[in-house]
């Protein structure tokens, strides 16, 4: 193996901490109480938007979803009514005091402009940040980092974690010039890798020298072992993953996480992808198939603000998927690819309890090639409003991190304080 090739490997897949003192600028000039944090959760497979944020005053749901929609809440029902017009899907009620404290906000009718209904397309341009155009080589989040102040470590060299991949892959959302970890977060998250094997270690230390790839390297190796320390401990208490197992890991992995950053103030960017939304057989509606996997990601998204504590409000979570699915339930009692769909935005500082975005409806006349919740609002507003808001950041920034993106000045971009 070559230097420049362990180096590549090294600094996207090695597991490291961060740093103590960066922080972003607020628009008051003086420091925020905690690093300034993004996470995004990617449904890959497509997520039922219609039945996680369910229109249960739009008469044409019910009668396009005969044995799959969600029943209006009330006596029949664990819906979370969230205004007179949407109510959240049963299998998530232990968001609900996320959405009473007005820390949870919905954008409906949200999603990519491209018209794929291809998950490999559609899922790299939610990632890559330019719909309708594969060529981009990098990802959104590592152009996102690149515009973000106070990532670098002293002396200016890039802090090989302020942005964190969690599983065992880089993402493209997260791939471009600057380095990015990768980290395992199930229970052999810690086990040793070749690297730790002190003769292997040796024959690496003598092969870098004192320059720039050299001090690269052991600088990676010094925070791989501090994340190890860090990972010990709280991170792998036996009670954390007390019981059986849920049907999603995510509530185990939030837990770990949130501990994480707590302890390493200074990781910034996060993101995680959860699979299996592709639905096209027995969804079902209050329960089923969607209900047994919504639970677990309701359970752990609210189990990570439960472990951020103090630092959940310098934290904004977004969850989104590729596209949504048809408004017409099909012959096999689930949905096929659509368009539009629903994007959470979760955070101390989100302006929550309130479904965001222009709702076009359910008609005929109004769905997306006569088949599909429209779009009205592009994914990359949302985030543009992070970037913005939250991690303040300037126009000339959000031109590099979505090139020939002009956001439409709507109520959404209000959405985060």
């Amino acid at each position: 193996m070559q230097r420049r090739d362990f180096l590549r490997l090294s600094s996207s897949a090695a597991l490291l901490p961060l740093g103590r003192g960066a922080w972003a600028a607020t628009a008051s000039g003086g420091p925020p109480s905690g690093p300034q944090r993004l996470i995004v959760v990617m449904l890959r497979g497509a997520v039922d938007g219609l039945n996680v944020v369910v229109p249960y005053g739009d008469g044409a749901y019910y009668s396009a979803r005969p044995t799959i929609a969600v029943t209006k809440p009330g006596s029949r029902s664990d819906a979370v009514a969230l205004d007179g017009y949407f109510a959240l899907h049963p299998a998530l009620g232990s968001l609900k005091p996320l959405w009473e404290a007005k820390q949870l906000a919905f954008v409906h009718a949200a999603g990519s402009p491209d018209p794929t209904r291809s998950h490999f397309d559609a899922q790299l341009f939610i990632e890559n940040g330019t719909p309708g155009r594969r060529v981009s080589a990098d990802g959104w989040m590592n152009r996102l980092l690149a515009a973000m102040p106070g990532v670098a470590m002293p002396g200016g060299a890039p802090n090989l974690t302020a942005a964190l991949a969690i599983g065992p892959t880089l993402p493209q959302i997260l791939k471009g010039k600057l380095p990015v970890a990768n980290l395992p977060m199930g229970p052999n998250a810690t086990n040793p890798m070749p690297i730790d094997k002190p003769e292997v270690a040796a024959a690496f230390d003598r092969v870098y020298g004192d320059d720039e790839i050299g001090r690269a390297y052991r600088q990676g190796r010094a925070e791989r072992t501090e994340l190890i320390a860090n990972m010990t401990g709280a991170e792998m208490d036996p009670t954390a993953s007390a019981g059986a197992p849920l049907p999603n890991a995510l509530p185990a992995q939030a837990t770990r996480l949130s501990g994480l950053l707590v302890r390493d103030r200074n990781i910034r960017l996060a993101f995680i992808a959860l699979g299996g939304w592709d639905t096209h057989v027995r969804q079902g509606g209050d329960k089923g198939q969607l209900a047994d996997r919504l639970r677990p990601l309701g359970d752990g998204l609210a189990a990570l603000a439960k472990g951020l504590g103090p630092d959940w409000s310098d934290t904004v979570v977004v969850v989104v998927s590729e596209f949504g699915r048809t408004v017409h339930e099909n012959g096999n009692g689930g949905t096929d690819h659509g368009h539009g769909n629903i994007m959470w935005v979760l955070g101390g500082g989100v302006r929550g309890g309130k479904v965001y975005g222009d709702w076009p409806g359910l008609a005929q006349t109004a769905l997306y090639e006569g088949r599909d919740l429209a779009i009205t609002t592009d994914y990359r507003t949302v985030f543009a409003a992070v970037a913005a808001r939250h991690l303040r950041l300037p126009d000339k920034a959000l031109a590099q991190i979505f090139p020939d993106f002009a956001p439409v000045h709507t109520g959404v971009d209000q959405l985060v304080a």
